[in-house]
């Protein structure tokens, strides 16, 4: 298995278990020995890992926590550290995410994640390059 394949891997993972609400799962994910960030949509920052964990525990124990569907995955993998940009379907709309992985002697661990409201989807055309 590659390293992005592993990576896609780790990062299916991570949203399986927000699918299942299995913090356990989600616990497991999160990078012990790097420092690590997480921002999920319209809170403030969490940079401790105690505060993360509690705050999946507090999201993944609400019944009313939304459905979520991730897609258009993309990797970049820079040595022992990677980045998925992803998007994040949920009921009240789509998301686009980031998933920070750093490589632990256990696999690949998220080390960071945020989350924020995407408004409009970019073009799938590229940009013209001509100069007026």
């Amino acid at each position: 298995m590659t390293d992005s394949d592993a990576v896609l891997a780790a990062n299916l993972e991570f949203y399986r278990a927000f699918a299942a609400r299995d913090l356990t799962a989600m616990d497991a994910l999160w990078a012990r020995h790097a420092p690590v960030g997480c921002i999920h949509p319209g809170w403030p920052a969490l940079a401790d890992r105690d505060a993360i964990i509690e705050s999946w525990r507090g999201i993944l124990s609400n019944p009313e926590a939304p459905r979520i569907v991730c897609y258009d995955e993309r990797v970049f993998v820079y040595g022992d550290t990677a980045l998925v940009i992803c998007e994040e379907e949920l009921d009240g709309g789509t998301l686009v995410a980031s998933n920070l992985f750093v490589r632990e002697a256990e696999g690949w661990r998220i080390a960071h994640h945020q989350a924020g409201q995407l408004v409009a989807r970019r073009s799938q055309k590229p940009p013209s390059t001509r100069l007026n």
